[in-house]
């Protein structure tokens, strides 16, 4: 006979304190790899400010990086088939010196 346990599925508890579920803002992320894994910088960019922060960094193998990329884009079909297509450019620029300019 098979033991009731290892027919179930094992629930995780995650738990969320109240500083994460605030959540950070990020409009730029900028991906990395090495054979053994995959890191993501979260950065935000400001007009006018020259310098960019990284506001959070999450490493991920190479196996969690691929599922990662699955369930995003199983996300964004959901998303697009409620609320319609999300419009991009093709290969954005990202404008290192933005902000307003002039002369005096």
């Amino acid at each position: 006979m098979s033991d009731k346990k290892d027919s179930k599925e094992q629930k995780i508890n995650i738990e969320l304190d109240d500083s994460t579920s605030q959540g950070i803002y990020s409009n730029l992320a900028v991906i990395n790899h090495s054979p053994s894994e995959f890191v993501v910088d979260f950065v935000v960019i400001m007009p006018g400010n020259p310098k960019a922060k990284v506001r959070s960094r999450i490493i991920l193998t190479p196996e969690h990086a691929k599922r990662f990329q699955s369930a995003l884009a199983d996300n964004i079909r959901r998303y697009e088939e409620t609320h319609g297509e999300i419009s991009s450019k093709e290969h954005p620029t990202i404008p290192l010196n933005f902000g307003p300019t002039g002369e005096a």
